[in-house]
């Protein structure tokens, strides 16, 4: 069975941040039933968000957790990450991806303004995730419990498993698929869209990771 979903960007509820840096719109989210000894993370297995971020400042904290940003408006930001192995991720240009651990100290630098940016967080004894940049229109057999499609620039109508239906998206939405066989995802439009595949840890117990390299591939455990 495959349910599908098209959530719309203008729909997202904003979330301010208690700092008061910037706002969170949160797109999907898996929860877990329980997490021990980390109240932080006990909500989630995997979620999905846009951020405004207006200010610079510290990320908050989320050990166990892998996280992937990618940039989709405004000037940029650098990431600085302390400790002895201490380095710098800048953002720059739309589509950047920067990856690192959630339980790492990371504060913010703006290049020239506020941003905004994708933020994917994956629990990593929940759950495993996927994301790729799809720019051209294609076709591609994906097999996931569940597959985001947010289109981060421009246009695209989507067609699953060669049906009838198009879903189209505009710049900010967001196709969900949940699936539990593979399926065929057909592209047409200009732009880009981040894909996401994301599947439980048990559902990878005896399988090989998933396949959805290409060149803008940010593989997130």
């Amino acid at each position: 069975m495959v349910r599908v979903a098209l959530l719309r960007g203008a729909d997202l509820v904003a979330s301010p941040w208690k700092n008061g840096g910037g706002v969170t719109r949160e797109i999907a989210v898996a929860p877990v039933a329980s997490v021990a000894n980390d109240a932080a993370c006990a909500a989630f297995a995997w979620r999905v968000s846009v951020a405004d971020v207006a200010q610079p400042g510290p990320f908050s904290r989320f050990d166990g957790v892998d996280r992937t940003l990618v940039l989709l408006e405004g000037a940029g930001m650098r990431l600085d990450e302390a400790g002895p192995a201490a380095m710098t991720y800048t953002l720059a240009h739309p589509l950047d991806i920067a990856r690192f651990a959630g339980e790492t100290a990371i504060d913010v630098r703006l290049i020239d303004g506020p941003t905004r940016d994708f933020n994917l967080m994956v629990r990593r004894d929940a759950a495993r995730g996927t994301l790729d940049v799809w720019r051209a229109p294609m076709a591609r057999d994906i097999t996931a419990q569940t597959v985001l499609l947010y289109c981060a620039q421009g246009a695209f109508e989507v067609r699953i498993d060669r049906g009838e239906r198009v879903y189209s998206l505009g710049t900010g939405d967001t196709l969900r698929i949940d699936a539990m066989q593979p399926v065929t995802i057909e592209t047409q439009g200009a732009g880009a869209l981040l894909a996401i595949a994301l599947d439980p840890i048990r559902a990878h117990a005896h399988e090989q990771p998933l396949d959805t390299a290409s060149p803008n591939a940010a593989r997130t455990s």
